[in-house]
């Protein structure tokens, strides 16, 4: 059966946003190619696995909101928020190479400190970091906290996608499932390359398509 127009573009939609969301996994892969670090494929699943839960209560949130408002508006306000998300994540790749940041994605996304013992909890978009115990083999806990820290942006990019009403199992099949495979392309690159060049290309890419994205939804 043929596909309408609209439907072909809403397909095109779903896997570009599945793709925006997965390209950091790629990139970071290829950090920890390059550092000689291995994830194991559970680790890999578990990283995935945030992704997609992350992605996933960011579509509900933005299915409910969206009940809160005009259906008029509900378009416009989705692809609003992957525009503002995709220039976030351009202004932060910029950030990066003003800092002369040495690694893919190193910035702190959230610190808590509680100072009556002394104790400053960080969580980093920062490859090496999750290496606590430095051993070279990213595993269980530390898997976890890197998959919670590659995560967030999905959030905010969840919202956009359940206020444009994207089918939620699909999304976040597509979402687990690139992310997974570019986490291993990505290391298994990250091997063969001398610096983080092409890692940063990942990094930036994005940010371009939330852009897009969003910009489809408003004009």
């Amino acid at each position: 059966m043929e596909r309408s127009p609209y439907e072909m573009e809403h397909i095109a939609s779903i896997v570009l946003l599945a793709l925006a969301v997965s390209l950091d996994s790629c990139g970071v892969g290829m950090t920890y190619g390059m550092r000689k670090v291995s994830i194991p494929i559970r680790s890999i699943i578990i990283i995935a696995g945030c992704s997609a839960l992350s992605l996933a209560f960011g579509m509900l949130m933005g299915s409910l909101s969206e009940h809160l408002m005009a259906h008029s508006w509900t378009g416009k306000l989705g692809g609003f928020i992957l525009l503002v998300l995709g220039i976030w994540t351009l202004s932060s790749y910029f950030k990066r190479n003003e800092d002369n940041c040495p690694y893919v994605d190193e910035r702190t996304l959230f610190q808590l400190e509680i100072k009556s013992i002394g104790l400053v909890i960080h969580i980093l978009k920062k490859p090496l970091s999750a290496d606590f115990d430095r051993s070279g083999t990213i595993t269980g806990l530390e898997a976890f906290f890197l998959g919670l820290a590659l995560s967030l942006d999905g959030f905010g990019a969840g919202i956009g996608a359940g206020i444009l009403h994207y089918p939620l199992f699909i999304q976040v099949t597509l979402c687990f499932g690139m992310s997974a495979l570019l986490m291993t392309v990505g290391i298994k690159a990250g091997k063969y390359l001398q610096d983080s060049i092409m890692a940063k290309v990942f990094s930036f890419i994005p940010g371009l398509v939330l852009i897009f994205l969003g910009l489809t939804k408003i004009i």
